[in-house]
Order: structure tokens, then sequence, then C-alpha cells
């Protein structure tokens, strides 16, 4: 792949490109696409926009959710332990298959799990000009439905100017990042074009939780006063050791590194025990300006993604993989070690549209999009111990899914006096899903077709440097693919949320105050509660009634010339009522049950804060200290305090040296320290009770995080 890109770095730096001309109305370069899923500044939606310098200050790596650890009301997570390779986040406390993500307008999360994978696009902050985060519901967008929160990735800003930059970092647990930039600026009037090579690997804080990432972003951009066409190719490979199996509780204090995954192989663990990806994003923007009041876009896009993770498995029966025994002589053999490849091979592709009106405050916006996803899961055996064969080619397993979706939506903001503005929001999603088969249940075949209607509906009264506004968004969404595993008789229900969302905000060239409080009724969340469904299979179940409500309190002031600080603080419940969990009882093969009248929602906390401080004590110096509390979390929904991440304080530090003397348009060294005080703490987990012996057991799993760690590096811009 770098072999075909790597020759437009010649083609780029040619003399023709050293051409700039400046357009007659930049505006006009402003992509449509993304406008039409953003929150503009007075919507009423709780946000939070991150420009391209903030972006730039903590991207030395770590994988993007780490880059939202200091906005409001976020959680994060890593396998490996040190933010490179596998990372989750959590907003309001709603997991990944709650919060939409698009890329440039694009629909991002996996069209089956709907949860989103940013391994697979490595370092993509170092090509956004800026990301946007909404709670809550929000305003409409493509793809899955918001549920926790909505994350608006935008790489389509022009570049004007012509420039070179490289990026190198090296830090922790051999960690490495490398990154090279190229803009080739306005040329022949009209043109831009951009260049990004990513290598990113780093051995893990856990054993053996290694990252090997690569990426590559092109971007081809014509700009003229009425249209614009741009082409975006972006990939991106990754190889991570397996760390998903988290660790037992009683190993926290032994041994916290310790990684079970590839142990099944003795005396020395599976050196392949890995997953690998290769995901693939073809983007086609046009937009066209009819008139200073009128203009539109249409996209297309055609994501293609391909990979298995491998396993070591020792002592496994043959009848579980379809084969026969194998008979040697008078000798039976029932059981094999093996090795095995579980693949996901898909396409998923489609078009966006909008049409935008703007005239006198009054914005009209007319969108939506059609997409179709084509998937296949198999299985492969690579290898058997000897002298057990088998067939070639032989896969134990090959399921399809098809998955296609329609989308439509109209958004008004309409201003009613000087100060008053209402906005209105609907949006129509029309789902079609159907699987054939499953990895442990090939013979569920399941055909589903779900229509949602999603209003919204706001009020903003601004006066000032203050405005205050009022909310309220229904969200609805379809179960993930594993939910319907459940079997005919069990299949899941859809989820439903009311979202009211009431919040007021004061800004001055000094000082930036915000409240936000909210209530997100759930009707129908499906959560885990053990119980085993009709094909023996632990999936989440529809609780009736759940609801989530909190205060969320931003703030940040220039003290001095050289003093800034930032901070936000969320306090909040989040609730289950009537909740009945399941427990296996191994002594009757029954599960028993016990019920609640009231339980706090797992991965919730009350209370999540964080503060920064940034301080140029020196021309061209930079230090910023950064602190994240985090209260205590429940592993299930039982509110037992057994079953739960104990609450943690976290503090980084990043110390920061500029140069803007030629021949160096920018020239940046640093030093981050993560986990300044060493802090030991999980921040993610999961937890199994049963009854054996008459007697209640339960097992904790714990994700650790690393103690202080660092990445230093050199940033140049030419």
């Amino acid at each position: 792949m770098y072999k075909l890109i790597l020759p437009l770095l010649c083609v780029i730096s040619s003399p023709c490109f050293a051409q700039t001309t400046n357009l007659t109305d930049t505006a006009l370069l402003q992509p449509v696409e993304i406008s039409a899923v953003k929150a503009l500044d007075k919507a009423p939606t709780a946000k939070t926009n991150m420009a391209k310098k903030e972006i730039a200050l903590w991207n030395t790596g770590r994988d993007l959710p780490f880059l939202f650890n200091q906005t409001p009301s976020v959680t994060i997570n890593s396998d490996a332990g040190n933010g490179i390779g596998y990372s989750n986040m959590r907003i309001r406390g709603s997991d990944a298959s709650r919060i939409n993500v698009t890329l440039n307008g694009i629909p991002f999360n996996d069209a089956e799990s709907q949860g989103t994978f940013f391994v697979d696009m490595p370092d993509i902050a170092s090509s956004a000009s800026q990301i946007q985060i909404q709670r809550g519901v929000g305003t409409s967008a493509n793809g899955t439905g918001a549920f926790g929160g909505s994350i608006n990735i935008n790489t389509n800003e022009p570049v004007l100017e012509k420039g070179l930059e490289l990026n190198n970092a090296a830090g922790s647990y051999h960690s490495f990042k490398n990154t090279l930039i190229l803009h080739s600026g306005l040329f022949k009037k009209y043109f831009t074009a951009d260049l990004r090579l990513s290598h990113i690997k780093s051995d893990g804080y856990i054993e053996r939780a290694s990252s090997r990432l690569q990426s590559a972003f092109l971007s081809l951009a014509y700009n003229s006063p009425k249209n614009s066409f741009r082409f975006n190719f972006i990939s991106g490979k990754e190889k991570t050791y397996q760390a998903w199996n988290g660790i037992e509780e009683s190993l926290l204090k032994t041994n916290r590194r310790y990684n079970s995954s590839g142990t099944e192989l003795q005396p020395d663990p599976y050196q392949n025990e890995t997953d690998n990806y290769l995901q693939q994003h073809f983007q086609l923007f046009f937009n066209h300006r009819f008139s200073a009041f009128w203009k539109a876009n249409i996209t297309g896009f055609l994501i293609h993604g391909k990979g298995y993770y491998e396993q070591y498995k020792a002592d496994k029966k043959f009848s579980a993989y379809g084969l026969p025994d194998y008979i040697n002589g008078a000798d039976t053999l029932y059981t094999t070690d093996l090795v095995r490849q579980l693949w996901l091979h898909n396409y998923y592709f489609g078009n966006i549209f909008s049409l935008h009106y703007e005239k006198m405050g009054r914005q009209v916006i007319i969108g939506g999009g059609w997409n179709q996803y084509y998937g296949r899961h198999f299985g492969k055996i690579t290898w058997t111990k000897l002298p057990v064969t088998i067939p070639q080619n032989f896969k134990w397993y090959n399921n399809k899914a098809g998955k296609n979706e329609i989308s439509s939506f109209i958004k008004w903001t309409e201003p009613i006096t000087t100060h008053w503005q209402i906005f209105t929001d609907v949006q129509m999603r029309k789902v079609d899903y159907q699987i054939e088969g499953f990895r442990d249940n090939p013979l569920i075949n399941q055909i589903h077709h779900y229509v949602f209607i999603n209003p919204k509906a706001g009020i903003t009264y601004s006066k000032g440097k203050s405005k205050t506004y009022f909310s309220y968004a229904h969200g609805s969404k379809e179960p993930n693919r594993d939910d319907f595993e459940a079997g005919v008789n069990e299949t899941p229900k859809p989820e439903y949320l009311h979202d009211f969302e009431l919040g007021t905000e004061y800004k001055n060239q000094n000082i930036n105050l915000g409240v936000n409080a909210y209530l997100m009724l759930y009707n129908n969340q499906l959560v885990l509660t053990g119980k085993i469904n009709d094909v023996g299979a632990y999936t989440r179940t529809n609780i009736r009634h759940s609801y989530r409500s909190g205060l969320e309190i931003t703030a940040s002031a220039k003290l001095l010339n050289w003093v800034t600080v930032h901070g936000n603080i969320s306090f909040s419940r989040n609730k289950i009522k009537n909740f009945t969990e399941y427990i296996d009882d191994y002594d009757t093969n029954i599960q028993e049950k016990k019920f609640y009248r009231q339980t706090d929602i797992s991965f919730s906390p009350n209370i999540i804060s964080s503060a920064t401080i940034e301080c140029e004590p020196a021309k061209n110096w930079l230090i910023a200290l950064t602190g994240k509390f985090m209260s205590r979390q429940y592993l299930d929904n039982t509110s037992n305090k057994n079953r739960s991440l104990n609450p943690y304080y976290t503090q980084d530090v990043n110390l920061s040296y500029q140069v803007t003397k030629k021949p160096f348009k920018e020239l940046t060294v640093f030093v981050q320290l993560y986990n300044l005080f060493s802090k030991l703490y999980e921040a993610n987990g999961y937890s199994y009770s049963y009854i054996y012996n008459s007697t209640l057991n339960t097992s904790n799993y714990y994700f650790p995080m690393a103690p202080i760690n660092f990445m230093t590096g050199i940033n140049i811009k030419l």
C-alpha cells in the first residue's frame, strides 16, 4: 500500500505545488457534509468542541478515546494498559455501541456490533481538524442511533499552505510513533493534496499485549467558489496480541501484568495469539453552492474490512469443530490441540446527502442517506497436533449477515425574536437486518425489520455573552448482533430513550462557565442479567424501566497572562428499577433468581471530574497538569461493592518547548508523563457469580492500567 502512495511525495513536492492563491471566498471551502451533523454554537445540546491545537497537545500515539479523557462525563480504558491497541470509552456510562461516531459525516460504527474500533483507524487524530463530542441523544446524524452521545470527526477542512510535518515519539514499554504529513497547499488556483503516513508500535503494559499499527491518509480536493470535490483514502492495519481476558482478582497484588491469552500452549505461551485486521475507507464528496443561501452535498463511501484473530486451543473435541474422531488402528482420538482463526470479511457502502438553506438566522437542513452491509463470519483451522490432519481450506462455520439502512432527517433552526431561537429535528431510520447463523448456533436464521422515528426539539435564549437552553430528544436503536443469538423465542426488543437537557453557558474573553442538567429515561434498555437464553448463551435482556440523571459543570478561566485553568465535574444517578439477577446453580443445574427493587447501572460512576492547569512560565515553554477522578463503578447491575472498580485519581504532565525560528515553522520538543503518582488502578472488568456446594462464589476479572509511564518526542513543521 505504501509503495503506491510514497511516489505521491515526489509529485506533491514538485514546483507546481508551490503556487498558492487565495480563493475569493474561503468560506465556500467549509465542508458541507460536516455541518449537516454538527451542532452549532447556539444549538440546545450539551457538547464539547476540540480544535486542532488541542488535539495535537496530547496526540502522542495513544488511541483516540484517550484524547477525550478531559471532556465531561467520559471514562476510558485500555486492554493493553497503556492506551495503545484496543481501547474503549463511555459517555455518561453508555458504552461504544450507544455512541454514534461519524467520520466526515459518514457512519463509522460497526453495522452489526454497533461498536467502534478505533484501533482500525490508527492516528486519525493527526489528520483531524476538529472533533465534536455531543452528550445525550444530540442532533440527528448518520448511522446507528445515539444513546449516550455522538462523536463527529472532521478531516476535510482545507489546508491552504504548503507544509511538511515530521512527528516522532518514543516511550515506555518500547512504544514508538512516527508520522509523516505533507500538505501541498493551494496550487493551480483550485487544488489541494494532503498525505499522512503513520506507524505506531508498543509492547504494552500487560504481558505480550503488543501492538503494531500502520495507517495512511490521502486526500485530494478541488475547490472553486461554487463547487468542491474531495476524495479521501484512509487505511488502517493492526496486529495486536490479545489482552481481552483481563486478570483474576487474586493476581492484582502479585502479578498485575499477567496475560492468560496464549497460555493453553505449555510451557511457553503461544506467540501468535493475535488480532489482525485491515480496514480501508474510500470517500468521495461533492459540494455545490447554488446561491448565497442554498448549498448541498452528496457523498459516496465504501468501507472494506478483512481480518481474523488467531488462538491456540488445547485438548478440543473433534465434534465441536464438525470433524470425525481420529481413528488410528485400534486407537481412537477424541480430542486434539489446534490453532484456529476466526475471520470477518465485510463491505459497508452507501451514500449520504444534505441540502442547506440559511438566511437571516434561519437554517434548514434536509439530510439522510442509504447504506448496505455485507458480512461473512467464518472459522479456519490452520494447524492440528500430529498425527491429525484436516481437509484443505476447511471451515467449521461459515455464517453470513446483511444489513440495509435508509435514513432521513430535517433540522430547522428559527429565530423568533432577537434573543430567542427554536430548534426542531426529526429523523427517520428504516433498518432491515438478516442473520444466517452464529458460530455456536449455526441454525439460527433471523430477519428483522425496524422503523424508528426520532423527534427532537429545543429552545435557546441568548443575550450578550450568555445563553440558556432546554431540549427534548427521542432516541431508538436496534439490538446488536450478539443479542439476536437469544433465539426465536427470546428475540430482543429495540431500545428507546427520552432525553431532557437543560443548560446555561457564559463566555467572555477570560471566563467560560457552563452547567447542564439531564434526565435520560430508558424503555427496554438491554443489559446483562446473567440469564441463559433458550440456546444456552448469556446475552443481554430488555429491562423495562431505567434512567440516568445528572449535572455537568464545566469551567475555564485565564487567571494570569501565563496561567489558564480548565475543569469539569459530573454528578449522576444511574438506576435500574425492578432488576432480576440470574445465578447459575451447579448443584441443581438451574438458575437461581435474586430480585432488586433498584440498583445502579454497571460502569456508571456517580462522580467524574477532571482539571487542567496550563502554565507558560517562560517564552516558548508550556507546562500542562491534568488530573482525573473517577468514583466507584460496578461490574454488574447488582450494586455489590465486592463486584466493582475502586475509585481512583490519576495525574498527567505535559512539558513542551517550541521554537518558531527558521528553517522551521515550528519545532516542538515534549515530554509527557502519565499516571505521575503510579496509582495502581483498574479501569474496566467483568464479574461472574455461581453457586457450588451451596455456596455463592464470585469471580472478578480486571484490566489493570499502567503505573507511571512516559512518551517523549519531537515534532517538526517545515
